[in-house]
């Protein structure tokens, strides 16, 4: 059956390509094609357009030199480089790394490889309102504690963790900071000189730029073994010819969210707020995560008690509606939300959650068409809900 309509509320998950970051990139598609690392003609216009990305990127950032901004194929990649490169060039033998319990997995998964290499690692849960304490950074910080690694904004539940007060504590040890910025960056204000950090990811899809490019900023004299070995491109940091049409995409995409920082996040807290407020008075039995502490404002996060996540995303998409029950990449696992654990809710009630995620082509009417549809949708679930009825011993919407 045809859909209605096609409202898009995933934005923490990808984003469309913008047509400005689309006219961007197409001249070095059709014309500056060479290889970045030759020495001819072709190769020349490459390599100047490039590093020309690569400086204008390093500006939207905040950092010092473009030379600290490594380009990847992607937000996975910059976390993996990090995860793994800091530690085995500074302690090659084994050390300490700490990371937060509600990281992406392109972190937790690099941490776990560490422990296989003899590293001991440090999960950190948040508190119960969302966020790491610096303090409980402090205490788990030891002499060879080599990394601290702790997600600037939350991908699920959207809150935004106090990096320049970790940054500060993890280097009182001798330590370096990694952040993953891939959520924040056009969110809310972000520079790596500010925060204090010697180690940011970000992603090109996150900001309307194409998937498969990312970068790693990586503080000047901060050691890193590459990961990805063969021409020693990218200062022998990341071997691999550049997507020089990907960079460019990817710095134009950059500079594009950020000139518009101050007006388009005011305009995403408001949908998100309102979104909240008409599914709060429409629906009880109905929580929003992590209200207590600064959030991003794109994310909204609930538990709707009583529905599965995954029931409520199919009946979505069947009105032509996109949302997730959590983090994309792990969209396909029954397994319940790790970050909604690492802060305390129980796993019954984690079954429940959704994410909505509004971006730049959201409208208002995008918002009402949601309010809408969705709580007849939850009232027609928990009415066949025997979880509902056990729960709160009616079928009352």
């Amino acid at each position: 059956m045809e859909q209605e309509r096609d409202t898009y509320l995933d934005y923490a998950a990808t984003t469309p390509v913008d047509p400005r970051v689309i006219d961007a990139m197409l001249p070095s598609l059709r014309d500056v094609w060479g290889n970045p690392n030759s020495l001819y003609r072709r190769g020349r216009e490459a390599y100047t357009a490039l590093e020309e990305a690569r400086e204008r990127f390093a500006r939207v950032i905040g950092a010092e030199h473009p030379g600290e901004i490594i380009f990847t194929a992607g937000g996975t990649e910059a976390d993996n480089l990090a995860l793994l490169g800091i530690p085995l060039r500074s302690r090659p033998d084994g050390g300490h790394v700490i990371v937060s319990a509600f990281e992406h997995h392109a972190v937790l998964e690099p941490a776990h490889e560490l422990e296989k290499r003899g590293f001991d690692v440090t999960y950190l849960k948040p508190r119960p309102e969302g966020y790491i304490d610096p303090e409980d950074v402090r205490a788990a910080l030891r002499d060879d504690t080599v990394l601290v690694s702790v997600m600037h904004g939350n991908n699920e539940i959207g809150t935004v963790q106090p990096i320049a007060e970790i940054a500060a504590a993890a280097h009182e040890r001798g330590a370096y900071m990694h952040t993953d910025a891939a959520q924040t960056l056009g969110k809310i204000p972000f520079d790596v000189t500010a925060l204090g950090v010697d180690a940011a990811t970000f992603s090109g899809h996150k900001i309307y730029a194409p998937k498969g490019i990312g970068a790693l900023y990586l503080k000047r004299r901060t050691p890193l073994a590459p990961l990805i070995r063969g021409g020693g491109q990218e200062s022998k940091r990341r071997s691999g010819t550049q997507d020089v049409a990907g960079a460019i995409a990817f710095a134009t995409a950059a500079e594009l969210v950020t000139a518009d920082l101050d007006t388009e996040a005011p305009r995403l807290a408001a949908l998100r707020d309102r979104l909240i407020d008409g599914i709060t008075s429409a629906l009880e039995n109905t929580e929003v995560s992590a209200t207590h502490h600064e959030r991003l404002p794109n994310i909204a996060h609930l538990i709707i008690k009583g529905v599965e996540g995954e029931a409520m995303l199919l009946q979505l998409d069947a009105k032509g509606i996109a949302i997730s029950t959590g983090s994309a990449c792990s969209s396909g696992s029954l397994e319940p939300s790790h970050v909604l654990l690492s802060i305390g809710c129980p796993p019954e009630l984690a079954h429940g959650s959704i994410r909505v995620s509004v971006g730049r082509y959201t409208t208002e009417d995008d918002i009402e068409y949601f309010l809408e549809v969705f709580p007849p949708i939850v009232k027609r679930l928990r009415d066949m809900s025997p979880v509902y009825e056990k729960m709160f011993g009616s079928h009352a919407g």
